[in-house]
């Protein structure tokens, strides 16, 4: 099965391919790397939790479990790998773009989605390219984008399917898939920040030389999926800089 709504992602492919690193000015730019869900938008509130019930339903439906059993292996693969589609394709042999669907529908998504102005007001006047960076589906994207209306202010948009390498899914926190975006790029990775809500993306990136800062704004409503120190006022060493607002981003770049 394909992904569903295939205008929509003929429509972000487009935009890629029309603000994309294709002819991109000298890396001597700063490139920042956002993440999309609770990091530009309070997925906690719009989508997570249907989101992981789909998941849920999906493993129960397809490797024949108890709601319970399922429940607990979803969690299981998600702290494991960072995503849970990577156990079910490494263990079940599920079929990825299905399990991206089929689990990603979220009828009246839309409407749900919000964000904050002045935060989008400050992501335009960012110095630098801005690339989107998620573990998310790219219809999922692509709707999220529409309805926040800020699609527009990226140079690229990267999305799970973007990160197949020989074969194998490798979302964040791989460093591989990060070092072969850097090359896409043509950035070295001390020029380049990652901004997102989840600590085990931001060690892979520091790991690999790139700055990073840390979106506080909603990780106290994202629940079991986010580590326990997301959770509190510590700062980990591989944390450049912990913010609650992209204005708050922009003023330390300057």
């Amino acid at each position: 099965m394909t992904l569903a709504a295939p205008k929509r992602r003929r429509a972000l492919r487009a935009s890629q391919r029309a603000r994309g690193d294709d002819g991109a000015p000298a890396a001597a730019a700063r490139v920042w790397l956002f993440d999309l869900d609770n990091t530009l938008h309070n997925a906690s509130a719009s989508a997570f939790a249907e989101v992981n019930a789909g998941m849920t339903a999906y493993i129960v439906e397809q490797l024949g479990l108890a709601e319970d059993e399922a429940d607990a292996l979803r969690r299981q693969y998600w702290l494991r790998y960072g995503a849970t589609l990577l156990g079910l394709v490494r263990h079940h042999a599920v079929q990825a773009p299905h399990f991206l669907h089929a689990t990603h529908r979220l009828p009246g998504l839309e409407s749900r989605v919000h964000g904050h102005r002045h935060d989008f007001a400050a992501l335009a006047r960012l110095g630098g390219r801005r690339v989107l960076l998620t573990n998310a589906p790219a219809d999922y994207t692509a709707r999220v984008l529409g309805a926040l209306g800020i699609g527009h202010w990226f140079h690229a948009v990267v999305t799970i399917e973007d990160m197949r390498m020989f074969g194998h899914w490798r979302p964040k926190p791989d460093r591989r898939m990060l070092r072969r975006l850097l090359a896409r790029l043509r950035v070295p990775a001390p020029r380049c920040t990652l901004v997102e809500d989840t600590l085990a993306h931001q060690k892979a990136a520091r790991q690999l030389g790139m700055r990073t800062a840390w979106m506080q704004r909603w990780t106290r409503a994202a629940g079991w999926g986010v580590a326990a120190a997301t959770r509190t006022h510590r700062r980990p060493a591989y944390v450049d800089r912990r913010v609650r607002t992209l204005a708050a981003l922009r003023r330390g770049a300057r």
